[in-house]
């Protein structure tokens, strides 16, 4: 196998798929006029934000490396999901009850880095009298 190489969309593109299980070196612009290329062909696959995350952390940058390892959880949610969650943990949007079942949402959908951030969150919300 070839040496992977930063940034990951130069050199050997056979490791990064989208969720839809096809590479990036058989996504083209020629298929996306031809309407071949689907919403799910244009949506990353949580590998691919695993890669991203490696680079991170060899670079030094461990707290990238999380939020991408975070990205990646959340991936395979529903875009409108991922704005809820979002849109919750702005401080006096949500409810302590609130933020607690969100967490275990994420849980149940195999987000447990994300879970463990909002729970986090609700600490410090409560710390700071921050509930809506």
């Amino acid at each position: 196998m070839a040496e992977l190489t930063y940034p990951l969309g130069e050199g050997d593109r056979s490791r990064i798929a989208a969720q839809s299980g096809r590479k990036a070196s058989q996504l083209t612009v020629a298929d996306v006029r031809a309407g071949a290329v689907s919403a799910v062909d244009a949506r990353v696959d949580p590998s691919t934000l695993h890669l991203q995350a490696t680079f991170a952390e060899q670079a030094g940058n461990p707290q990238l490396a999380e939020n991408l390892r975070r990205g990646a959880e959340l991936a395979l949610f529903a875009d409108d999901d991922v704005l809820r969650f979002y849109d919750a943990l702005r401080p006096g949007r949500s409810s302590e009850q609130e933020l607690l079942a969100i967490a275990a949402e994420l849980a149940a959908g195999g987000a447990d880095r994300c879970a463990a951030l909002v729970l986090e969150a609700r600490e410090h919300y409560a710390r700071r009298g921050l509930f809506g």
